[in-house]
């Protein structure tokens, strides 16, 4: 996995990650609530559409507020190519889980032989400490739990969610 930044003074996540499965497989693994509960979380609400939902219940089982990423939404979406959806801040940082988002933006490139690079930006971060925390953060999270896991899922098969809560 590689990282990446964009343009000089712009704050982002970027992550580049290649995958042993055809594009279509990985597309539909980010775009369907069977692919999402593969390797991501073990409950979530998709709809892929405009403005669909896309939601990602880590702890379901939680009181609502505390679930995961539990008000998302898709922004854009392109088959095969490209998805892109809003995301929020985990409930250790309340006021900017209550009034901020960023945007997350997946690119998918077919590499043939069954190998499948994606891109992955995590855009629109503010200034200040939590902030940095927030980036700090999702920093980690995504190249050591969410593409770890995704990339375990193909080699390995799909995450037993049941025998991580045992």
């Amino acid at each position: 996995m590689t990282k990446t930044f964009a343009s000089e003074g712009e704050k982002v996540i970027q992550y580049e990650v290649v995958v042993n499965a055809e594009v279509s497989e990985v597309y539909e693994t980010w775009t369907t609530p069977e692919g999402i509960k593969t390797f991501f979380a073990p409950e979530c609400e998709v709809e892929l559409k405009l403005f669909g939902s896309y939601h990602i219940y880590f702890n379901p089982q939680n009181p609502v507020g505390t679930k995961g990423a539990e008000d998302e939404m898709i922004i854009s979406f392109q088959k095969n190519k490209m998805l892109s959806f809003t995301w929020g801040f985990p409930p250790v940082l309340p006021d900017l889980r209550d009034n901020q988002k960023t945007i997350v933006t997946l690119r998918f490139e077919d590499l043939g032989n069954n190998k499948t690079k994606i891109v992955f930006t995590q855009s629109g971060w503010g200034e200040g400490e939590d902030w940095d925390k927030g980036y700090g953060y999702f920093e980690k999270a995504w190249k050591d739990i969410v593409f770890k896991n995704l990339v375990d899922r193909f080699e390995n098969g799909p995450i037993d969610w049941n025998s991580l809560s045992e």
